[in-house]
């Protein structure tokens, strides 16, 4: 869908500027009329992660003149393989903060805002209102909804991306215009249903491809040039190497949106089965090592996925992934004698699976909150963490 040109374009551009940008100036679709666009703009990225990282630093070399950047978390190791914005050196320090350097550091003409802060119901609003438009980033359904919601309650467009081991996911939505993430996605999916890159894991290299998608995105609908995503989903396949789109409109069973709701519980981290499963049959990592240690015969199971055994794992567990206890198939090597004691890399799964070994009859299991995460940080730190 071709769109009008979303901001107005500033007075002028200084020489120094003109130098900077002269590969976008004799592009007639853009010109200088096009980046005094760029340079009006006021453009809101929510993370500095895997997409927020290219989405950053090319809107910066584009010469977007303000760059927002919303982000709570700092930067840890694991994050380097793919969130490129950030560098060794980085390593402890505020990603916001971090992304800012990097960005000033492409582009010094940028202006920089920085909201070292998580995004919630009591931000959300005064912050997005500062802006044109939202590039999405997240990694989480509770925010995602959050950011739609807000962005429907304030008239904002927003770019959207979704990535998962080789796949990824692109879409424009306005609700001006066309369809919110609401008309694709009515629903959260259910608890456990689909894991987090944390667990899941993402190919780095993938999201370049979907925050350079999603910066060419916000550089056309600031502009006005070219046909934008609104209404398209954008569906890539890194191990095929395809590009392929679905149609998408508005549903008009989609309730319209009128407040901010409770984003927690509405997707919900697990379900409610295995929230009471687990409420009394919680152990820590600290009361795991004592139950090892007094000889009580239990069997430790590791509910995760081979790849991730491979990397680590608590001593003395037997791996039996989820899925093969949740459909059944591996309940008959659990033992009748012994206590079971479950767990996965943080918690979640291993929850999950409390729900249903109790349910075959294993009244007596627990699951260790935190998992072998809380195992390598609270009880052996020598081990690897992932």
């Amino acid at each position: 869908m071709s769109l009008p040109p979303l901001v107005e374009p500033a007075e002028s551009l200084t020489v120094e500027e003109v130098r900077r940008y002269s590969r976008h100036l004799i592009i007639p679709d853009v010109a200088m009329t096009g980046q005094k666009r760029l340079k009006n703009a006021k453009v809101l990225c929510v993370g500095a992660g895997g997409l927020g990282s290219p989405a950053l630093m090319y809107l910066a070399a584009a010469g977007v003149g303000t760059l927002g950047i919303v982000e709570f978390d700092v930067v840890d190791e694991s994050n380097l393989q793919r969130q490129i914005i950030h560098g060794q050196s980085d390593i402890g320090r505020p990603k916001a903060e971090s992304a800012r350097d990097t960005v000033h550091e492409i582009n010094p003409l940028v202006d920089v805002v920085v909201h070292n802060t998580r995004l919630d119901n009591d931000n959300v609003l005064e912050i997005f209102a500062q802006y044109d438009l939202i590039v999405d980033g997240t990694d989480n359904f509770a925010t995602r909804y959050l950011v739609n919601d807000a962005a429907v309650l304030l008239d904002k467009p927003y770019v959207w991306g979704s990535i998962y081991r080789f796949d990824g996911q692109a879409s424009v939505f306005w609700n001006r215009y066309g369809p919110n993430y609401r008309d694709l996605y009515p629903d959260p999916p259910p608890p456990g249903m689909v894991p987090s890159c944390a667990e899941g894991g993402v190919l780095g290299v993938l999201c370049a491809s979907i925050g350079s998608i999603m910066a060419t995105e916000a550089v056309k609908l600031i502009t006005g040039i070219g046909e934008t995503l609104v209404g398209r989903l954008m569906i890539y396949d890194a191990l095929e190497m395809t590009y392929n789109q679905v149609k998408i409109r508005k549903d008009p069973n989609t309730p319209p949106i009128t407040e901010l709701i409770d984003y927690e519980a509405f997707c919900g981290v697990v379900s409610e089965e295995a929230q009471e499963a687990a409420a009394g049959a919680t152990i820590t990592a600290a009361e795991l090592k004592e139950l090892i240690e007094s000889g009580k015969p239990i069997e430790l199971i590791d509910v995760r996925e081979p790849a991730e055994w491979e990397i680590v794992s608590i001593p003395g567990a037997k791996l039996i992934p989820k899925d093969l206890i949740l459909r059944g198939e591996a309940l008959h090597e659990l033992p009748q004698d012994k206590q079971l004691v479950l767990y996965c890399k943080t918690g979640v799964r291993s929850a999950e699976t409390l729900a249903a070994v109790k349910n075959a009859g294993f009244s007596d299991a627990v699951h260790v909150q935190g998992g072998v995460t809380a195992w390598v940080n609270q009880i052996d730190p020598s081990l690897p963490s992932y």
